[in-house]
């Protein structure tokens, strides 16, 4: 693919800061979940906490859903310069994760609470699913995912790699991620309500999301399919 047109100074930085604000809004979300999130008081409404927080995530999904879309994409496009519609994309999905982080409740009790060598197999997954998150990212470009590339006027990838993590499963970033919040040692409640609405998120946006895959790379993404069977988790889906 050609070059985009090379923007100037404004849009540079637009594009940097945005940068910026993805990686910081993963960080938020994740040390979060890790190091907040403590246990609601008793007396707390378990079920008024989660409806909130169900709402409050899919308030963030419905914009990440929509605005994946080609056609979004096309009538987005119209309104704004090429190179910034991928760097508008994720300054607002950056902010509407840390709302949604921020307006978290807190949800009673706590499912297990796994301390010393029983905690080791629970930190061992979560390693795992940093690494196949962040191995996973580097295949398809991670400036480009977050929209720097597009911004500079560089040329982005047009061209499907399957490779690393891409062998196991379709979607290894999403699998990470399961991981990382379903592994936690200190499993309360608030941080399972958390873990459980993200990933049912991820796992009704698949089908879209290969539908817009197949849009893209056609047959090269059927065989793919064909070749790699499972989804997220190997040998179950």
């Amino acid at each position: 693919m050609p070059d985009l047109p090379v923007p100037g100074p404004a849009a540079r930085a637009i594009v940097w800061l945005g940068g910026a604000v993805f990686v910081v809004s993963l960080t938020i979300a994740l040390a979060g979940f890790y190091l907040g999130m403590p246990p609601a008081p008793t007396d707390a409404n378990a079920v008024g906490a989660t409806l909130v927080n169900v709402f409050l995530f899919s308030a963030f999904a419905l914009h990440h859903s929509l605005f994946a879309r080609a056609g979004i994409k096309r009538r987005l496009t119209a309104h704004v310069p090429p190179y910034l519609e991928r760097s508008l994309y994720v300054w607002t999905s950056s902010l509407l994760l840390i709302v949604v982080i921020a307006g978290w409740q807190l949800v009673p009790g706590r499912l297990y609470d796994h301390r010393g060598w029983s905690a080791v197999p629970h930190w061992t997954a979560v390693l795992a699913g940093l690494w196949l998150t962040a191995r996973a990212t580097q295949v398809i470009d991670g400036l480009q995912l977050a929209g720097i590339r597009q911004g500079l006027g560089k040329s982005i990838s047009e061209r499907f790699k399957v490779v690393g993590p891409y062998r196991l499963v379709r979607h290894p970033i999403y699998l990470g991620w399961m991981l990382m919040v379903f592994a936690v040692p200190d499993m309360t409640w608030t941080r399972f309500v958390f873990a459980a609405v993200s990933s049912v998120y991820l796992i009704v946006a698949i089908p879209f999301e290969e539908r817009s895959l197949v849009e893209a790379f056609g047959d090269e993404y059927v065989e793919y399919q064909r070749r790699v069977r499972w989804r997220v988790l190997p040998g179950v889906w």
